[in-house]
């Protein structure tokens, strides 16, 4: 069960706080979720009873050390993984125990691997990649809303700075353009949730540095709920509105202030854990 953690104002306290009270702009719900596998999974899940809400315009980040279960846990979420206990709710509709979800609900929830290439001239360019996040879902003709589509990718090209880049093979694209056109994938249609993990792996300071500024802008523009895994305390620090520490179980969410103070972080890391550091601007 969790328990309630003292005000911001406090100096804060090994148990977590609770998740903000439900209100018209919860986009993401989760309740009491245990995830695991095998045949100690019933002894020892890999996510035990987590539990937490993200609201529209909000950008979360979820830390912990490795193996900890926060890939899981946004597995889980997204319905990839099954659970053995808990709910999950996006926009407050279940996700079913085989991970799905009403199509128009599933079309305004996107998802950015941390690791996500193509090898070799694949044949498709970037607006055509683009392209595809505009597609409904269901049946529909060929041709149907091709001036809309491409208006569609026009728009989310150059938002996401990306216009040049149309004619492009993706193949063909460096790691930081391909995380641009990745956001330009998840703008072309309107969403509502953002899942990412490690979205900054790889990338180099200034090249990460440009991601999170478009972020930022393409979070409050849209009206996004963010969830993301970072490994980067400081980039948390400076970008997040809130942190949830994951160790299995949660141990810890709130503010970045209380979440990350020297106290939580040794509670989460162990004694002597070195943070990781990478140079970041403020969007």
């Amino acid at each position: 069960m969790l328990t309630t953690v003292p005000t911001p104002t406090s100096v804060p306290v090994p148990s977590p706080d609770p998740s903000p009270a439900r209100s018209a702009d919860t986009v993401l719900e989760v309740e009491g979720l245990t995830v695991g596998w095998g045949a100690a999974a019933a002894e020892r899940p890999a996510v035990e009873t987590v539990s937490f809400r993200l609201a529209a315009e909000t950008d979360t980040a979820l830390v912990g050390p490795n193996g900890a279960g926060k890939s899981t846990l946004v597995q889980a979420v997204l319905g990839i993984l099954p659970r053995q206990a808990g709910t999950v709710r996006v926009l407050g509709a279940p996700l079913s125990a085989s991970g799905r979800l009403p199509a128009a609900v599933r079309a305004q929830v996107a998802y950015l691997p941390q690791q996500l290439s193509v090898s070799g001239r694949f044949p498709l360019t970037v607006a055509e990649a683009v392209g595809l996040g505009w597609e409904p879902s269901g049946l529909r003709l060929a041709w149907a809303g091709r001036r809309g589509r491409g208006a569609a990718v026009r728009v989310a090209l150059e938002r996401t700075g990306c216009a040049d880049l149309a004619g492009r093979l993706i193949s063909e694209l460096s790691t930081g353009q391909w995380k641009r056109v990745l956001l330009a994938f998840c703008v072309v249609r309107p969403r509502r949730l953002l899942v990412l993990d490690e979205a900054q792996a790889g990338l180099d300071p200034q090249a990460a540095d440009q991601f999170l500024r478009l972020l930022f802008d393409l979070r409050r523009s849209e009206g996004w709920a963010v969830l993301q895994i970072s490994h980067d305390l400081e980039m948390v620090r400076r970008t997040c509105d809130r942190v949830l520490c994951l160790n299995r179980s949660l141990r810890c969410q709130g503010s970045p202030e209380i979440a990350l103070s020297p106290a939580q972080l040794e509670r989460l890391y162990g004694r002597g854990y070195v943070p990781y550091h990478h140079h970041h601007t403020r969007p």
